[in-house]
C-alpha cells in the first residue's frame, strides 16, 4: 500500500463537531489536528503574526517552518488580534457557534479580553472548553509558563533518561507537549459522550506538568513500592532484562524480552540453549538482577549477527526484536506504509498519519496547512 491520500469525501467520526483553537505551538495544535483528522470542522485563530512555530525553522516551505506544517493540518486559519475590540468580538461570534474551544493562553488572559470561561459558559452552556497549559490555573506552580523540556526536568521525566551513570537527559521528542495534546483530546471526547446525558458542557484541563508526571511509570511505581531512587539507565529497563539495544556486526538491535518462554527462543536462536538452565538466567527476576553478567554473554553472541535477520527471525519466533532505524528509514518501512502512516496531500505536502484506525469512520484529511495570506472567512 501507497502513502495515504487526501480523502475529504469520507466523513469522519467527528463530523458535524466545530472546533475553535485558539492555541500556538504544539500541545494545542496537536490536539485540534487530531480532532480535525477525524472529521471535526476546525478554526484555527492566530495573531496577525502567526503562530510562533511558522518560524521554528529550517527546514521552511514557502516561508513557513516545517515545525508549523507537522501540527496544522485540517484545520481552516482566520489572523485576529484579539487584543482589539474587534477581534474580541469576531472571536466571541465564532464561540458562539463552536462546540469545543482549545486554548493554551496563560490563566488570566482571556479573562482580561472579558472572554473567560465563567462568561462564556454562561451565554453557552454547551460549549466543552479545554485549556492547555504548563502548570494548571492554581496551586503553587499554578499561571506559570510552561514549556516541554522544562516540564520533562522538573517531572522527574529527564532524571531517568540517559545513560547509566550520566547525566539526566532530555527525551529527544516532545514527549509530554504530545502527551498533553493526546490527554486533551481525551478529555474532549470524555466531555462530549457526557454532554449527551447532561446537555451541558465543562471546562476540560490538560496540563503539562501532569502529564509529565503521568509518564513515569515504571519508575514512580518502583519508588512507591521500595523507595530507592530511580537512575537513567539508558536504553535498557529498570525491571526486566533483556531489554536493551545491543551491538551486532551490522548495527544495534533492540531485545525486547519480557518472559522466560521468549528468552529460551531467544537463546536457541543463538545457538545458546546453555543459558537458560543458568541459575543466573533462568527467571525473569534473576535476569535482571544479574543483567551486566548476561548482556557480556548476549554481547558476545551477538557480535557476528546481522540485526534485521536477526530481528527477523525473532519476530517469527514470537519474540519482540528490531534493528535500530534512523527517521528516513522508519518512514520508508514498507510497514510505514501499509498503515498509511506517511499521508501526501496536494502542493507537496507530506506528513504523519492518524495513528488512531477506525473501521467506518477513518480518519480523513482535508486541508493543508494554510501560508499565510489564506485566511477563511464565513
Amino acid at each position: 500500500m501507497q502513502h495515504a491520500q487526501a480523502n475529504a469525501t469520507k466523513p469522519g467520526a467527528l463530523a458535524g463537531v466545530r472546533v475553535l483553537d485558539l492555541s500556538r505551538i504544539l500541545g494545542g495544535p496537536y490536539c485540534a489536528q487530531i480532532l480535525g483528522d477525524h472529521g471535526a470542522e476546525v478554526i484555527k485563530i492566530e495573531p496577525p503574526a502567526g503562530d510562533d512555530t511558522r518560524t521554528w525553522g529550517p527546514p521552511f516551505k514557502d516561508g513557513v517552518a516545517s515545525y508549523y506544517y507537522g501540527l496544522n493540518r485540517n484545520k481552516r486559519i482566520r489572523h485576529l488580534d484579539l487584543a482589539s475590540s474587534e477581534g474580541q468580538q469576531t472571536v466571541r461570534e465564532l464561540i458562539g457557534q463552536a462546540d469545543v474551544l482549545v486554548e493554551n493562553f496563560k490563566p488570566g488572559t482571556m479573562e482580561r479580553w472579558g472572554l473567560g470561561y465563567d462568561a462564556i459558559s454562561a451565554e453557552h452552556p454547551g460549549l466543552v472548553w479545554c485549556r492547555v497549559s504548563g502548570f494548571g490555573t492554581d496551586g503553587p506552580l499554578g499561571s506559570l509558563p510552561g514549556y516541554d523540556a522544562a516540564v520533562q526536568a522538573m517531572s522527574g521525566v529527564m532524571s531517568v533518561n540517559g545513560d547509566a551513570g550520566g547525566p539526566p537527559l532530555r527525551v529527544g521528542l516532545p514527549v509530554v507537549d504530545m502527551v498533553t495534546g493526546l490527554n486533551a483530546v481525551i478529555g474532549i471526547l470524555l466531555a462530549i459522550h457526557e454532554k449527551q446525558r447532561s446537555g451541558k458542557g465543562q471546562f476540560v484541563e490538560a496540563a503539562l506538568y501532569d502529564s509529565g508526571l503521568s509518564l513515569l511509570h515504571p519508575h514512580a511505581a518502583n519508588w512507591f513500592l521500595d523507595g530507592v531512587q530511580p537512575r537513567p539507565t539508558g536504553n535498557a529497563h529498570p525491571n526486566i532484562y533483556p531489554y536493551d539495544a545491543l551491538d551486532t556486526a551490522t548495527g544495534p538491535i533492540f531485545l525486547a524480552v519480557g518472559n522466560d518462554r521468549q528468552f529460551g527462543l531467544l537463546c536457541q536462536c543463538l545457538n545458546r540453549p546453555e543459558l537458560v538452565d543458568d541459575p543466573r538466567f533462568s527467571r525473569a527476576g534473576a535476569r535482571s538482577i544479574n543483567r551486566e553478567a548476561l548482556r557480556g554473554e548476549l554481547t558476545r553472541s551477538l557480535a557476528d549477527q546481522n540485526a534485521e535477520d536477526l530481528a527477523a527471525r525473532l519476530m517469527a519466533l514470537g519474540v519482540p526484536a528490531a534493528a535500530v532505524l534512523s527517521v528516513d528509514q522508519a518512514l520508508a518501512h514498507p510497514h510505514t506504509l501499509h498503515r498509511q502512516m506517511v499521508v501526501e496531500m496536494q502542493g507537496g505536502y507530506r506528513g504523519l498519519g492518524a495513528p488512531v484506525k477506525l473501521s467506518r469512520t477513518p480518519a480523513t484529511y482535508r486541508y493543508t496547512p494554510l501560508t499565510p495570506g489564506h485566511d477563511f472567512d464565513e
